[in-house]
């Protein structure tokens, strides 16, 4: 009972967050929704025994959302990734464009013909199916994936030398900012 619970809750998160992508008005509070979102169906992939696919969706989705920050800090900056703007650019293309694709997809599942299934599904099918997707590459993936993330936040911290402390000063009450370079929020 508390399983369902936890399930339909994470659901609700899941479709919650997906659908706060495109009502909130910046890129990194988008980021973050989304980041959200796929957390919560990789705890549910958990929840329905689907151990291996569920971590391996959080930590992809993490590490995803993570580079995403990264070329925001670094091709944006930290305070437009921050400013208002809307998520949806030409909303009648958009819609067309989504309808039609679905529209497509869904002939093309109903009007293929599908091939009969040939032998016996595995005993234990998501061992089989880890086993496909990462082989003996396991053991480097994660070796790699700590060293691909402080890598990450490496580049980072090197691509933003000045942040908000550095503007706003250390208890961030410095009014107006200072700005070492010309052209940001203070000008």
């Amino acid at each position: 009972m508390l399983i369902d619970i936890l399930f339909w809750a994470l659901a609700v998160v899941a479709v919650a967050s997906g659908a706060t992508v495109f009502a909130v008005d910046s890129m990194a509070r988008a980021t973050y929704a989304l980041a959200i979102s796929f957390i919560a169906v990789g705890i549910m992939l958990v929840i329905v025994g689907l151990e291996y696919i569920g971590i391996i969706t959080i930590l992809m989705m993490v590490m995803e959302m993570a580079i995403m920050v990264v070329y925001m800090v670094m091709y944006m900056g930290m305070n437009p990734a921050l400013m208002p703007m809307d998520m949806t650019h030409n909303k009648r293309g958009s819609a067309v464009l989504a309808v039609g694709t679905f529209v497509l997809l869904a002939a093309g599942a109903l009007l293929i013909p599908w091939p009969a299934r040939v032998g016996a599904p595995a005993a234990d099918l998501t061992a089989s199916l880890g086993h496909a997707i990462m082989g003996p590459k396991m053991l480097a993936m994660l070796t790699i994936s700590p060293v691909l993330f402080a890598t990450i936040i490496a580049g980072l911290v090197i691509a933003n030398p000045r942040g908000r402390y550095d503007r706003w000063g250390d208890d961030l009450k410095r009014r107006p900012p200072t700005d070492p370079m010309r052209g940001g929020l203070g000008r």
